[in-house]
């Protein structure tokens, strides 16, 4: 949902750093100041602090400028450079930066250490596995963009890939950590219906928000059949890399980076820190924590193709792992028949001997909505309405123009393994774009009241916060007019 306002200042939020945080991630380093340890942190030495702060009481932050120190806060470091790389991300993510102040990106980098440091002085952990995952993903899709590891180390300008992957660790792990913090904050506040009329009712009738226009889209999906012979073609190759590993002594990792069809292939099929509670298919976790070390697996399935496994290493509750997954190859008479039974469906709906919710529960190959007729729900919101503004680009483009009850033409889709699918999708219900209005709107308006119930919490918990922490900002930033107390003025 995308909300557009006149003049609504009970929820406009007073920071932009908070701002930015809710709608952007930043890329920011955590470096070292006093004495470090291997994750970046100044180690907390009571005594070293101590003589640190009686050492600036004259003249703060003169012994930093040449290291260009922006500000510290608690454990953590801001680097003049962790500006400028924020105004290059902004840039990289389409954002503009015209307005935005050195000043104001200062203030939201202060406010992720803030939250980062607190979070390691309340114990909230978060597992490096977890943190090597989501870079894994990031330097996928990196490496899709730009073609391979050397070409995304150069756009970077780091020496090489380990490079990028160290700093990018130390930048997830405290956004992570901030956000974790920031939701331990908020994670109480609640809202009361009493509260929510105050809230709209509080709100001139010519200021009240203007909700965009929203629809409520139904799909039909056809998967080009995979044959029973093209499965077994891909079982009989993992079978075979299986015996050449286990019988003639072949590389594992050397294997994955010939065959293996997704982004690890190029790191040996290695992935690092599996727990049971890690985000993999069900089946490729059982094999992992079912193998003992150096052992091989039979080929098994998954949602997202064949896989072998292989266990490099067990670490109590982690297992490192290498494997190959392969995908059936789908014949151009599948993709034809495919086609020519979505259209069939089509015309049948468009003729009025089908009702579209009828056709997505019988014949729909997607399992998630063919049984709700093939309704789709929002991920962010977890509803069923999408803010045309706000939809997928590929979804938008289908929907944006018809009207309620209409279908769409059938058009293509790839899955990430490149696969192609068809799909129509119709407009169950289109909602105009209008202003706010209390009844009908209600849950909308609720939304809007808890966030700024929220914001209230969160700006209540920084100043606290602030106070009690020690935060130290260069001079050259005394003059920045930030929307909390940095320089405890």
């Amino acid at each position: 949902m995308q909300l557009r306002t006149r003049n609504l200042k009970r929820i406009v939020i007073n920071s932009l750093a908070v701002c930015l945080f809710l709608f952007v991630q930043i890329t920011v380093n955590a470096q070292e100041v006093v004495t470090v340890d291997s994750t970046g942190v100044v180690k907390n030495n009571d005594t070293a602090l101590a003589v640190q702060a009686k050492k600036d009481s004259v003249k703060p932050f003169k012994r930093y400028k040449a290291e260009g120190v922006s500000a510290v806060v608690g454990d953590y470091v801001v680097l003049d450079s962790d500006i400028d790389k924020s105004y290059l991300e902004l840039q990289a993510q389409g954002i503009s930066v015209e307005g935005i102040t050195r000043c104001q990106l200062l203030g939201k980098l202060l406010e992720d250490k803030l939250y980062a440091h607190h979070a390691q002085q309340d114990s909230i952990l978060v597992p490096d596995a977890e943190i090597n995952l989501q870079i894994d993903q990031q330097l996928q899709y990196m490496v899709s963009e730009l073609g391979s590891e050397e070409k995304v180390a150069q756009y970077y300008r780091k020496d090489d890939i380990n490079e990028l992957r160290k700093e990018l660790f130390e930048v997830n792990k405290t956004l992570k950590l901030a956000s974790e913090m920031q939701r331990k904050v908020v994670e109480n506040v609640e809202i009361t219906p009493e509260e929510v009329r105050e809230f709209f009712y509080s709100i001139p009738e010519e200021d009240r928000p203007i909700f965009s226009a929203e629809v409520e889209v139904a799909q039909i999906v056809i998967d080009p059949e995979i044959t029973e012979e093209a499965r077994q073609n891909v079982i009989g190759r993992l079978n075979e890399m299986r015996a050449d590993i286990v019988e003639n002594g072949a590389s594992f990792a050397s294997k994955a980076v010939l065959y293996s069809k997704d982004g690890s292939a190029s790191k040996g099929g290695l992935i690092k820190g599996i727990r049971r509670n890690s985000p993999f298919a069900k089946e490729f976790k059982d094999q992992a924590f079912t193998l003992q070390e150096k052992e091989v697996s039979d080929p098994f399935e998954t949602e997202f193709g064949y896989h072998i496994l292989y266990v490099d290493k067990i670490r109590g509750q982690e297992v490192d792992v290498r494997h190959i997954i392969l995908f059936p190859e789908v014949s151009q008479a599948t993709i034809d028949a495919a086609r020519s039974r979505i259209d069939s469906i089509r015309q049948k709906i468009v003729d009025g001997e089908i009702e579209f919710a009828e056709a997505a529960r019988t014949s729909s190959d997607d399992k998630e909505t063919r049984n709700n007729g093939g309704q789709l729900a929002n991920p962010v919101t977890l509803d069923t309405r999408f803010d045309l503004t706000k939809m997928d680009p590929t979804l938008s483009a289908q929907v944006y123009n018809l009207q309620e009850g209409e279908v769409s033409k059938v058009f293509t889709d790839r899955d990430y393994t490149g696969r192609s699918k068809f799909k129509m999708l119709t407009i169950t219900k289109r909602f105009e774009e209008h202003p706010a209005d209390y009844v009908n709107d209600y849950e909308k308006i609720k939304e809007l009241a808890l966030k700024e119930k929220q914001i209230r919490a969160i700006e209540k918990w920084q100043n606290k916060k602030i106070r009690d922490t020690y935060v130290n900002v260069n001079e050259d930033y005394h003059g920045c007019e930030f929307s909390s107390n940095w320089v405890k003025r």
